[in-house]
């Protein structure tokens, strides 16, 4: 008996793909036998990783039931579910189950599963209103509007919903044209071409033309090459106007006159609403005028927004407020529109009002929630770590299982799993274990992760995990050599990477400051650095020296005004002087209305998160009011007084 097991054991050594020598490596051999989608291979590791209670044995058998989803039965993907249910690639595997049971109209099974799922998937969408319509159930019909009025390309299933609701007379040509129109808005042609698609009396030489106005608006409104005889001329006309506005508005304005007799009122106050929020997004004074021009338009979120900053620009808060009231509740309750609103109220001597309207936002921790929380007049005083994760909160913790597979998949350096998992895991947590789960990850180094966290508790909070200081002597020593405010660069980094050292975004920036690779070699030639390599930037010391060089340089660019150099050191000098006005305007507005959302978030995060990394360095301590300043008319600098808080 002894030798059979022997020989057993060693026919199982020998067969066992790419034998491993740790648990990690098999789990790393098991992912690439998924990628290879060997399935024996994956079925060895699974037994070997679950015998060893490996914490990642999991996912192999998720891999395993990936690659055979499409032949399984109904009695094993529910088994599947009901052991995995506590992790987060169940869900994933329910959905994937779902879009394959309405693919082959399996709808008894498809309606059974369908209320487990708690992911909103537009293929699934799509698939529950063509299941219920093909059942009997009309009104799905109507339901199905929203998911055809989105610029975004929908999955290729709700072809199939959408050509039912065409047939049924649901969707109009007007609903057609409503969605081409939209899609040519955002620039996504190729959904613009699908729409026409649909229409009768589109052909191919319409589609040619279509891609020649996308490529040159200008010259097709200059050629006068599109006619305005039929809709699809007129839409296409539309559309070029419109995108020339947000450049040439001198040369629209000449060819709109030429042609604006072809439109119908309605579709003159829609262009008029277009180009009002392209003017405002320009700091153009006619901004408001042309707004009013589109009178009763229904007009986009981002519309409104703009034709509120527009107002800001100019200082009118009576048109403010009138603007913020006609915006739906959704957007009046964001933080942004509570706080100018309040603002506005105090400008206009409404004390009562603004105080009932900024003293609710207050309580938020963010850029929005300080800046009130400063109007009301509170005494600056540091932000107190109210609660302080005790080493037997770290163990228990640390004792979770999901907890426990997202530091594996973090040290494996499979980063959107591990953070999925972690996601996962913080679910159901309530203040004080979010703060005890940052701290674990603090302790892993995982920062961006510790910071996230500890950012989701509502009323107990611990600042020291929310703005965290690693990195402490390179930094100082940096920010000390460029004469820089070390709260300012931690705030930027913050934003920048959450202190990521091997952080890339999407156009090249790279590591802690996200320097980008044309401007690290300018700096190396700036600083005297003759043997400067590309792979250098990636490094923790060289990252950081570059970057708060490059920020010194910004700073002094901008006059010494740190908003706006936050601002240049993400957008560019150029950029940054152009966002200013002929008047002098204080920084929250300057910061409010800069064009490009994601540099105006950008700029608004890093600024709250110096106010308290100020706290944290023991820095001298400010308003948000004062660090953001005046912006001095004709891109100048003021600074705020003391008298002015």
């Amino acid at each position: 008996m002894r030798l059979s097991w022997l020989f057993v054991g060693i026919s199982l050594l020998v067969c066992r793909p790419g034998w491993a020598d740790t648990l990690q490596d098999s789990f790393i051999a098991a992912r690439d036998a998924y990628k290879a989608r060997d399935e024996r291979s994956l079925a060895v590791y699974s037994s070997q990783l679950q015998t060893e209670n490996y914490p990642l044995a999991p996912y192999v058998e998720y891999w395993r039931m990936l690659l055979r989803l499409e032949q399984a039965d109904t009695a094993d993907v529910r088994d599947f579910l009901a052991r995995y249910a506590d992790l987060p690639f169940s869900e994933r595997v329910r959905v994937e189950w779902l879009k394959k049971l309405g693919k082959r109209e399996d709808w008894a099974t498809f309606f059974d599963e369908l209320p487990h799922s708690s992911t909103e998937d537009p293929a699934v969408a799509c698939y529950t209103l063509y299941g219920r319509l093909v059942q009997g159930d009309d009104s799905a019909l109507e339901q199905g509007r929203p998911l055809w009025m989105t610029p975004t390309e929908q999955p290729a299933n709700c072809d199939a919903l959408f050509d039912r609701m065409v047939k049924a007379g649901t969707l109009t040509p007007e609903d057609l044209w409503a969605r081409f129109r939209l899609a040519m808005e955002q620039g996504k042609v190729s959904v613009a071409k699908s729409v026409l698609q649909r229409l009768p009396q589109i052909d191919a030489a319409n589609l040619k033309q279509l891609d020649k106005v996308y490529e040159n608006p200008q010259r097709a409104l200059e050629k006068k090459t599109v006619s305005t005889k039929t809709r699809f001329g007129r839409e296409l006309n539309l559309y070029a106007l419109e995108r020339v506005s947000r450049s040439l508005p001198d040369l629209v304005q000449d060819s709109w006159k030429a042609m604006k007799g072809s439109y119908s009122q309605e579709d003159q106050h829609y262009l008029w609403g277009r180009m009002a929020m392209h003017a405002a997004k320009r700091h153009d004074p006619v901004a408001l005028e042309w707004y009013a021009n589109a009178a009763d338009t229904p007009l986009s979120q981002e519309q409104q927004a703009w034709k509120a900053r527009a107002c800001l620009r100019v200082g009118n808060w009576d048109a403010l407020l009138a603007v913020v009231a006609a915006m739906p509740q959704s957007m009046q309750d964001e933080p942004a529109w509570r706080y100018w609103k309040g603002r506005a109220l105090k400008e206009k001597g409404q004390t009562v009002a603004a105080n009932a309207t900024l003293l609710p936002l207050s309580r938020d921790r963010s850029f929005y929630g300080v800046l009130a929380e400063e109007e009301l007049g509170d005494v600056i005083s540091e932000p107190p770590s109210s609660y302080k994760a005790s080493e037997e909160d770290v163990r228990a913790m640390r004792q979770l299982p999901g907890i426990q597979r997202a530091l594996e998949l973090h040290r494996l350096e499979m980063r959107w799993e591990g953070r999925n998992e972690w996601a996962w895991a913080m679910r159901d947590m309530d203040d004080r274990q979010l703060i005890s789960a940052a701290e674990v990850a603090f302790r892993e180094e995982w920062y961006d992760v510790a910071i996230n966290t500890a950012d989701k508790t509502r009323l107990t909070h611990d600042f020291a995990l929310r703005f965290p200081t690693p990195y402490r002597e390179k930094m100082q020593n940096y920010a000390r050599e460029n004469g820089l405010d070390e709260a300012w660069v931690y705030g930027l980094i913050r934003q920048e990477s959450r202190f990521v050292s091997y952080a890339k975004s999407g156009v090249g920036a790279s590591g802690l400051m996200q320097v980008m690779p044309a401007t690290a070699k300018w700096i190396a030639k700036r600083i005297g650095i003759t043997s400067y390599s590309h792979n250098m930037i990636n490094e923790l010391d060289t990252n950081i020296q570059f970057g708060t060089h490059y920020l010194r340089y910004t700073l002094d660019q901008m006059g010494g005004q740190p908003v706006m150099a936050t601002a240049a050191y993400n957008a560019g000098p150029g950029r940054a002087r152009r966002w200013t006005d002929a008047q002098p305007m204080e920084g929250a507005i300057y910061a409010e209305t800069i064009p490009f959302s994601e540099t105006r978030n950008y700029v608004q995060k890093v600024m709250s998160n110096a106010h308290y990394y100020s706290h944290r360095v023991g820095a001298k301590i400010q308003t948000l009011k004062q660090r953001l300043g005046l912006i001095a008319g004709g891109g100048g600098v003021a600074t705020v007084e003391d008298s002015e808080q």
